[in-house]
């Protein structure tokens, strides 16, 4: 889909919901709480690391609130997402999360897994209800070849811990990648099934650190299904604005989805917007132009005044991302400094 900026910023009215120029009504919100991470996946950034964030650069617990609150009390946003870097490595988080959990909105967390099997119990007492854990290879050598860390065991411990401290459901989020791991499809497929939680399949975007990526490097939907549908035949499930199209087991043994970005995209349905662990606010994970809420939040500015920041910064919205397209930029940052 062609980037295509629209008419202008449309100003919708405070208590309104967030509705850009292409009528697309904004209900998802994604908060980055740190770019730091305890592994180094290649796709996402350099081995070396990034130069992180002062603490003093983060946004605080209660400006988060602040900002969350705003969004779904007065715009209508229902779902929030913690995200990072790696959300677990931020201090005190269970905190965030019983903050965030006396909020009107289903609440999740993205993490790597490495430290779920001691976080699990606190952040559910907390009152985080989902939660979703990337894990890109179920092989040990491989596992640590993509991470630059043996952190393998760990990860399982912590699925398995989180489905024991109830939270529901438990998701495992898997980036495919040609030539590295797209021989696991069946393997996580069979793992899903076995272990009770929902895999979802990634299409590789270019958001890696190294910016390697290619369009070949892809492995597209159509692909990925038609792999598992060899040994587990699905049916489609009627598909929502939530970004995975899904697909259940004929046998009843569960589901799995795939978030097609680059060979069959969403945009036209898509609800998100995201704040990054330095307070800048995107309308797309694909966004080059970013909005300073930190900078607004910390001037002593009222709610109304970051209202219309919000509205401005949705009503500039492009049509889409333009992956595959002459028309497509990429963004200056790389996933783990934007937020998954």
């Amino acid at each position: 889909m062609p980037r295509n900026p629209g008419p202008g910023p449309t100003l919708w009215p405070v208590s309104d919901r967030l509705i850009d120029s292409f009528g697309r009504v904004h209900r998802d919100l994604r908060i980055s709480v740190t770019d730091r991470c305890n592994f180094r996946c290649r796709y996402c950034m350099p081995a070396e690391g990034l130069e992180w964030l002062s603490r003093e650069g983060l946004l605080t617990f209660e400006e988060i609130e602040r900002v969350a609150r705003l969004l779904v009390e007065d715009y209508g946003v229902e779902s929030i997402r913690l995200t990072g870097g790696e959300p677990t490595v931020r201090a005190r988080l269970p905190t965030l999360v019983k903050m965030l959990a006396r909020l009107p909105v289903d609440l999740c967390l993205t993490t790597n897994g490495a430290t779920l099997d001691t976080m699990a119990s606190p952040l559910a007492e907390a009152g985080l209800k989902r939660i979703n854990v990337s894990l890109d290879s179920l092989r040990r050598d491989r596992f640590e070849e993509l991470t630059l860390r043996d952190g393998l065991p760990a990860v399982l411990a912590g699925v398995d811990r989180a489905i024991e401290a109830g939270i529901d459901p438990v998701k495992v989020n898997v980036v495919v990648m040609r030539g590295v791991n797209d021989d696991e499809i069946l393997a996580f497929a069979r793992f899903g099934r076995e272990r009770g939680v929902v895999v979802r399949f990634i299409e590789f975007m270019p958001l890696d650190a190294d910016e390697e990526w290619s369009d070949r490097s892809v492995v597209s939907q159509s692909e990925i299904i038609s792999t598992i549908a060899g040994a587990f035949p699905l049916v489609p499930v009627e598909r929502t604005s939530a970004p995975a199209t899904r697909f259940r087991y004929e046998d009843g043994g569960g589901e799995v989805g795939v978030i097609a970005s680059v060979t069959e995209q969403f945009c036209d349905s898509c609800d998100r917007v995201r704040l990054t662990a330095d307070g800048q606010f995107r309308n797309c994970l694909f966004a080059v132009d970013e909005f300073d809420m930190r900078g607004l939040l910390r001037s002593g500015a009222t709610d109304s005044e970051i209202g219309e920041m919000l509205e401005r910064a949705v009503g500039s919205k492009w049509a889409g991302h333009g992956i595959g397209t002459v028309d497509f930029i990429r963004p200056a940052r790389s996933m783990s400094q934007i937020g998954g």
